[in-house]
């Protein structure tokens, strides 16, 4: 099964503190067994790495409760069923979800400041077709994250495709430098600047000392332009004459399946790098774009309050 959003764990989450103080691990543990997660679902990680998904939903469940007034935080780690939640189990109820907590003054508070630190977050997910209510405040900040950073890779492509051959030659210089390869961009920008010789684009030093070198394949082709089979070996054939043993070849736009086995197949290493890779290794070393705002996601340091 799929991982429940953080509105349905509410209510296993209550009658969890129903029989008196419960530490949240615990809790997660529990509910993971008796939802059958299978152990990739529980060991399935938010895209920070710090947390898994499911212990973060059961988190934002029991925040999202606590600030309904439907428990009570003890001591670190720990809380407990209030009296009002008491009134709401003894109601019976087959679910709890944000309509419920929505009838407390106290939540509507709470989602009051939250909309207004919210707004911009609302729109992008709005656009992108997302519903708030399954979706905690950390899936939401990330998918919006996502969207940001797919559409900043879509216009780099477009600017890549609309450039000259001489740009993406720099561009593959520059990447490749950002990444620890080729000592200095000048002593790099040479390298890749002896281009056509003997069907190979460039080459550039692995390592500062120039120990060992990898030759490159560059091609600038559009959207649908995939580059096929004969490409990959005609390249192997030029890593053959000049004896050696690696190969990069860049394009930006993709790789047929056929291209794809017949690298793998071949006894020099060829690494491939389509036009998704290019954009997303773009990204991450800060090449043709620029951080424009970093934000600061805090949690609260219980060990601060003695907790």
């Amino acid at each position: 099964m799929t991982i429940p959003d953080y509105q349905t764990f509410m209510l296993p989450v209550l009658r969890k503190a129903a029989d008196g103080e419960v530490k949240i691990g615990e809790v997660i543990e529990k509910l993971s067994d008796e939802f059958g997660l299978t152990e990739d679902e529980k060991a399935e990680l938010l895209p920070s790495g710090k947390q898994t998904v499911v212990a973060n939903r059961i988190h934002w469940a029991k925040t999202y409760l606590k600030q309904a007034g439907l428990v009570d935080a003890t001591r670190r780690g720990h809380f407990i069923i209030s009296d009002r939640g008491r009134e709401i189990l003894a109601k019976n109820p087959k679910t709890i979800d944000n309509r419920l907590l929505e009838t407390f003054e106290e939540f509507q508070e709470f989602k009051t400041r939250q909309r207004g630190q919210d707004d911009a977050a609302d729109i992008t997910t709005a656009n992108m077709g997302i519903e708030r209510g399954s979706q905690t405040p950390d899936e939401i900040m990330r998918a919006a994250h996502r969207s940001i950073e797919d559409t900043l890779r879509r216009e780099m492509l477009e600017k890549i495709r609309d450039a000259s051959p001489a740009f993406f030659e720099g561009l593959v210089v520059n990447l490749l430098v950002a990444m620890g390869y080729g000592g200095s961009v000048t002593d790099a920008g040479k390298a890749i600047g002896r281009s056509g010789d003997g069907g190979v684009d460039g080459v550039i030093d692995q390592d500062a000392l120039g120990l060992d070198r990898v030759y490159i394949q560059a091609k600038r082709y559009g959207d649908g332009n995939n580059v096929g089979p004969g490409a990959i070996r005609d390249f192997f054939g030029s890593l053959d004459r000049f004896k050696a043993s690696k190969g990069l070849f860049v394009t930006t736009s993709g790789f047929t399946n056929e291209a794809v086995e017949t690298a793998q197949m071949l006894s020099k290493r060829i690494v491939l790098i389509d036009c998704d890779t290019l954009t997303k290794l773009m990204v991450r070393y800060n090449v043709g774009c620029r951080v424009e705002e970093t934000l600061f996601v805090r949690k609260l340091d219980e060990d601060y309050f003695g907790g």
